[in-house]
């Protein structure tokens, strides 16, 4: 209701008579790409001085500029809003670069694994079809994806001793807000999967306790590990990144959505997107009816 007051006012500033033209520098994460009508819908970042955060769909100044993007990337560009017309401009995906150890050592470490194995499995780009997999959940049940075939998942990767907030904690403090946010949906239509990348230590009561940690439901959030062999062949299907150092993890950092049709619609790399920006996405991809899917382009 709030977001539909905000998306109200703003339509209302943009038809003002006699409103001079202006520029803001504004931020989104890409829910959806309309190539047909040159347009984007973004679940925007608060713009300081004009407008709070909101889900809106913008015509995009050059159309050629959206023939790129893929729902779930974060764009910066630049807001025009002049008299009764707004668009944007100056389009640039923000590729995620944190400066923390963790995932900058882990993106070096995986360019070198793929030249030492060129082998390895390919890694899912968004449009592709995932893979079943198998694994353990917290209560030692087996757990495989295509259980879940006609429900959108969300799919993140952890190790329970990650000692740093801004990475496995922030992922999971999103997940908890997406069980909350969508506390009518969860179990029915929607499935959180959080995956451990250091299978040795995170057993299922490790996991359980996890859990508990973070208020998960065991029905409807799964947290899984399993033979460390099938946890690095998944891994490495999703792209994620994980080496043990100094009885630590240097890991990657992903989230991904999966749709009804088991088709991957968004690889959310970094920290960097908000709880409710993540579920803005996950809203819209909850829409889709099964059969129809999320369209975006791939890079």
């Amino acid at each position: 209701m709030k977001r539909a007051i905000l998306l109200a006012a703003a339509v209302a500033l943009f038809s003002a008579p006699g409103w001079a033209a202006q520029n803001y520098a504004a931020k989104g994460l890409v829910l959806k790409v309309d190539k047909q009508h040159g347009s984007v819908l973004l679940s925007l970042e608060r713009i300081p001085g004009y407008m709070e955060a909101m889900t809106m769909s913008f015509p995009a100044r050059n159309p050629e500029e959206l023939s790129d993007l893929s729902v779930g990337e974060t764009i910066e560009f630049n807001l025009v809003v002049d008299g009764s017309n707004a668009f944007i401009e100056k389009i640039h995906v923000h590729h995620y670069e944190g400066v923390e150890e963790d995932p900058m050592s882990a993106k070096r470490l995986k360019l070198m694994a793929g030249l030492v194995n060129p082998a390895a499995p390919k890694e899912l780009k968004v449009g592709e079809q995932v893979p079943d997999f198998s694994l353990i959940d917290q209560n030692r049940q087996s757990v495989s994806l295509s259980q879940f075939s006609g429900k959108v998942v969300a799919v993140s990767f952890t190790y329970t001793r990650c000692a740093l907030p801004n990475f496995c904690f922030r992922i999971s403090n999103n997940f908890r807000t997406l069980q909350k946010r969508f506390a009518g949906s969860m179990g029915r239509d929607l499935i959180l999967l959080t995956i451990t990348f250091d299978p040795a230590h995170d057993t299922p009561e490790v996991m359980a306790k996890y859990g508990e940690t973070w208020s998960a439901d065991p029905k409807s959030w799964r947290l899984l590990t399993g033979e460390p062999s099938k946890v690095e062949e998944i891994c490495n299907r999703f792209g994620i990144s994980f080496w043990p150092d100094e009885g630590l993890m240097i890991h990657s950092l992903h989230t991904f959505v999966i749709d009804r049709n088991g088709k991957l619609v968004a690889n959310l790399e970094g920290n960097e997107y908000s709880a409710d920006q993540l579920g803005d996405l996950v809203r819209m991809v909850l829409e889709k009816p099964q059969g129809q899917t999320v369209h975006s382009a791939t890079r």
